[in-house]
Formats: C-alpha cells, structure tokens, sequence
C-alpha cells in the first residue's frame, strides 16, 4: 500500500472493527458449472431500482465467472451456517459437494438454506483497486425470520444479538418478571459483564486481543496446534485465524512449525501463563460472591447442560 504509507495488515485489522454479515454469492460459469464464493462485503445501494453490490479479489479464482455473468444471487448466511462460510472461501475442492442448492434466476444456484437472498441481474461491474465491484438489480428477494444471520467480525464469526442497553430488566426477580428470570438473559448479562471487564485487561496487561486471546489459551494448554483444528476451536475461518496469527507471530507469542501448524514460544508460554492467571483472578472474583459449593456446582451445570446441547 505505497501510495498511502498504510502497512497492510494493520488496515485490514482496523477495517476488521466494522461488522458485517457473510454472504456466499453464487453464479454459473461459461461451461455451465455452479460457481461461489464467501464474501463479507455485500451491501445496499438503492431502494429505486433495487441495487445492491459486493466486490470480488482480483486475484480469485472466480473472477471471469463472475465479471462476465449476466446472473448472480447473493446468499446472506444464519447462524448455523459456519460450516458453509468456510466452504466457499476456501480453495480446490468441490464447493457444491454435499450442499443443497437449486437452480434460480439464470440458472444461477441458490442455497436451500439462508438467512436472506437476493437474485440479481448484473447491472454494472466497477474497477475497484485490487477488486473489482459488481452491482446488481435485484429481481427477487426472501428471508427466513427463523433464523439469525451469521456475523463476521474483527476476523471471527459471531452472532447478532440484541445488545445489554436495550434489555431493562432489573437484576432482582421480581413477581411476575419473566426477563429477570429467564436464563438466556442471565447468561448473557453475566457474560457482558464479565468480558467487559476481562478483555480490557488482557489488553492492557499482556496486549492480546479477545480474537488472539482465544488462540494463546488454547496454544497455551495443547503447546501445538494444526489451522484447521484451531479454526473451528476459536470461530475463525482459515484466512482470518493466519491473519491473527501472523499478529502473534510478529509479537514472538507463537510460531509456525510448518504451514498448516502452530507451535507457541518460549516467550508465549510465560505471556500464555499471565493470560490465565488474569483470566482465573477475574474468574475468582465474580464466583466470589457465591460459597465455593455453589461455585463448583454452578460450572458443573453449565457443563451438563452443554453436553445435553451438543
């Protein structure tokens, strides 16, 4: 980046502070094949016409199919859908293997399962830098209010909830209260809480991140660690998680055995140790408000139930 004296990486992890949804975006190639990819950079162009857009890599290897197609259709992914995300980013297999689609507008593949879609005739195709952007008129649209949509993140995969501010509820059960004593609501009240006290530590204290933090904890206990098994243990596809490593890396918090591994350092252990201790004071000092019994207890029922969820 020359020409602006940005260094890459650190533009990206800023741009990473904006939310967005994941789309995969879909369309056929010259010879007819189904063709996609995962894209976050989807958005709303007008109301009247109905345009929307979104921006392809030059580099992809979808790019001729999806400059020189006259239909595409875009798929906002729910929550449920990780799995598919991580399928259409990634390079050299099959993207269409095991996923239910059926034929749309142009023929262009549309998944059975999404949170929203949008089939789109190209309406124009833009030079954008090292992308090129595409917008489309929208022909037709529908959405599952069923399910929520997956978000992305400053590089992870996470999920729309509505925020702590907007619930005001009071935290003593009152008769006849059913936020107050609704679980999912103390759940999530407790975490909000917690976290916003833990996270601005680690920072402060050893600077990692929650995104890097998920990583060092687990380098930390396993000592190595392969991608694709770390990806799916911290909700981060494959692209974003070496993208955080490499973070780390710079950092000297952990290493690459080789392409597909990570190891952590001499100097991760120690930063990993702090890490947890940090983690286990605040830990101590929120369970300090119950006896030691009911400490235990409450951690083993959250186990439980989470082995029932599975």
């Amino acid at each position: 980046m020359a020409d602006t004296g940005f260094d890459a990486k650190d533009f990206r992890r800023a741009l990473s502070q904006f939310p967005t949804g994941v789309t995969v975006i879909t369309t056929l190639d010259a010879e007819g094949n189904p063709v996609g990819v995962t894209a976050s950079s989807f958005n709303s162009v007008s109301i009247e016409p109905a345009l929307v857009l979104w921006s392809i890599d030059k580099g992809a290897h979808s790019l001729e199919a999806f400059e020189k197609a006259e239909y595409f259709a875009v798929n906002v992914l729910g929550r449920e859908q990780v799995a598919t995300s991580n399928r259409f980013a990634s390079r050299g297999e099959d993207k269409f293997k095991d996923v239910a689609y059926k034929s749309g507008l142009g023929n262009a593949p549309i998944l059975d399962d999404y949170a929203a879609q949008f089939e789109c005739k190209t309406w124009a195709v833009y030079e954008g830098g090292d992308h090129l952007i595409l917008v489309g008129e929208v022909k037709g649209y529908r959405y599952n209010d069923a399910t929520s949509p997956l978000v992305f993140a400053r590089g992870s995969y996470a999920v729309s909830v509505q925020h702590p501010e907007m619930v005001k509820a009071p935290l003593m059960d009152e008769a006849g209260d059913f936020v107050g004593d609704y679980l999912l609501y103390l759940l999530r009240e407790t975490y909000s809480r917690h976290s916003a006290k833990l996270y601005p530590k680690l920072q402060e204290q050893c600077d990692v991140n929650p995104e890097e933090w998920r990583i060092m904890v687990r380098l930390a206990d396993k000592g190595n660690l392969s991608i694709a098994d770390l990806s799916a243990m911290v909700m981060q596809p494959e692209v974003a998680l070496r993208q955080t490593a490499d973070w780390l890396v710079e950092k000297g918090y952990v290493a690459y055995a080789d392409n597909a591994t990570l190891t952590i350092t001499e100097h991760g252990k120690e930063i990993g140790q702090k890490l947890q201790a940090i983690a286990h004071a605040e830990e101590a000092e929120l369970l300090s408000a119950l006896p030691e019994e009911q400490s235990r207890q409450l951690k083993d029922n959250l186990k439980a139930l989470l082995e029932k969820m599975a």
